[in-house]
């Protein structure tokens, strides 16, 4: 380690392992709303408990594999950290939970919309928050975006809510999960831990008074939210480890794969209305990602081209 961090290290590109991984994440969360609709008999809140609850045990699994339990130690140790993990874990369950039951309302195309509209958003959150400097391309893409929510809310006749949530939740938990000391796998178990506490009491509450689907509703229903933890888990920990190995460009190109499945899934398969303000919004937004995407390819490049030919200093 010593000998390699006195050499500049320069990437040559993505690995094929690493987009498979993300390839794989990105597909499974695409195919999610037929999940998602099959338990939308269940309440949200009792699907996001038992997500939680059966997440617990295969990222605990996948540490013990990676050998890395000893992180998890340290971090238990830490109330800086411990804190940390707190406030992403509520944001992620608010994203989790606003997700569920918006596919289970018919509402999957503002899912696909708000995630959409999640890399624009955190790009204004940097702006914003760490006074980061944003070029002409970013500005022109945020300000498309902002006329699509300006049209959504003129024919809805109010704010899209869930596209904003899950955009606003999600920008801000990648915001903060940023801050946190541990690495993603090991971030992951640590927020599903924490989680896990008021989760199962949920469940217990929710069995013990005949409300809950864990048992008393046939095996069917035990067995969906079983898999609960195996669609939220492995997902997640498959992108987490495909990331390390992509370029950021790649992984900024790559990320439209989900909600555009969704959007798909949504439209001729769910058959969701699509009238001409949806289709004005979306038009807007997908102009605001080609924008955005051709500016972040171009800057990815010319850093590439800079690490690679280094300007040679006058003699």
């Amino acid at each position: 380690m010593a000998e390699a961090s006195k050499t500049t290290q320069v990437p040559t590109g993505d690995s094929p392992r690493g987009f498979a991984f993300a390839l794989t994440a990105y597909l499974l969360w695409g195919f999610l709303p037929f999940f998602m609709k099959a338990v939308s008999h269940i309440p949200a809140s009792e699907v996001v408990a038992h997500r939680i609850v059966w997440s617990v045990p295969l990222a605990g699994l996948v540490l013990l594999i990676l050998g890395r339990t000893g992180d998890i130690k340290l971090a238990l140790r830490s109330r800086r950290t411990l804190m940390m993990a707190m406030l992403t874990a509520v944001l992620i369950t608010i994203n989790w939970g606003i997700y569920v039951w918006a596919i289970g309302a018919g509402r999957a195309l503002e899912t696909a919309l708000g995630y959409y509209i999640n890399p624009l958003f955190s790009i204004f959150l940097g702006a914003v928050l760490l006074k980061e400097k944003l070029n002409p391309a970013q500005m022109v893409a945020i300000g498309l975006a902002a006329i699509a929510v300006v049209v959504l809310a003129f024919d809805a006749g109010g704010l899209p809510w869930v596209s904003l949530a899950l955009a606003v939740s999600w920008g801000f938990y990648a915001f903060f999960r940023k801050t946190l000391p541990v690495g993603p796998n090991q971030g992951f178990f640590l927020e599903v831990l924490l989680l896990s506490v008021p989760a199962i009491g949920y469940i217990i509450y929710l069995e013990a008074s005949g409300e809950g689907h864990f048992g008393d509703t046939g095996m069917a229903d035990v067995l969906w939210l079983l898999a609960c933890g195996v669609v939220t888990a492995i997902p997640l920990m498959i992108y987490a480890n495909g990331a390390k190995l992509l370029r950021l460009s790649t992984i900024g190109i790559m990320q439209y794969i989900a909600p555009t499945m969704i959007f798909i899934i949504a439209v001729f398969v769910f058959h969701e209305p699509f009238g001409t303000s949806k289709l004005i919004a979306f038009v807007l937004i997908w102009a605001a990602l080609a924008v955005y995407s051709t500016s972040m390819i171009m800057e990815s490049r010319a850093r590439r081209a800079a690490l690679l030919h280094p300007a040679q200093p006058a003699e």
